[in-house]
């Protein structure tokens, strides 16, 4: 049984030299969590809510989302997870080429926490990822507490 419940960084990406980068920089900016990278929204959805390691079923996580996936838009995927009565609270990064205003409107509409667009100034994600991780430590509290 784990008494300490680590938070999960979900990377939903389909570009390989994108996800390597985004992984290089959150490692470098000091985040040692468990990544999780998928390259489709299909695999991703079904991971989120079914999956027994997955968000819905094992608790906390963090998601950083393309909005550009080959077999959905990374909008219904922000959707699905800000409507589900469990996950809507998931912090949900997004990070995409798009710089359409309206788009990035509809994404904090839906309950986006970030939006980056890419190419991304790095020090602005490594800067934008310390402060999720502090965020992600302060959520990863053991379930009960020594006095030491």
């Amino acid at each position: 049984m784990n008494d300490h419940r680590s938070v999960s960084i979900i990377m939903i990406e389909d570009d390989e030299g994108h996800a390597r980068l985004i992984e290089k920089n959150i490692r470098r900016a000091g985040i040692l969590n468990d990544i999780t990278h998928f390259t489709d929204g299909t695999t991703a959805l079904g991971f989120l809510f079914n999956a027994p390691d997955g968000p819905a079923l094992n608790g906390p996580a963090l998601v950083l989302l393309d909005l550009n996936l080959p077999d959905m838009s990374g909008i219904d995927i922000l959707a699905r997870i800000k409507a589900d009565d469990v996950l809507r609270r998931t912090p949900v990064v997004v990070l995409t080429t798009t710089d359409d205003k309206v788009e990035i409107q509809r994404c904090y509409d839906l309950g986006c926490n970030v939006y980056i667009t890419k190419p991304v100034d790095y020090e602005s994600f490594a800067q934008a990822i310390r402060q999720l991780g502090l965020f992600l430590s302060v959520i990863q509290v053991p379930e009960v507490e020594s006095d030491a």
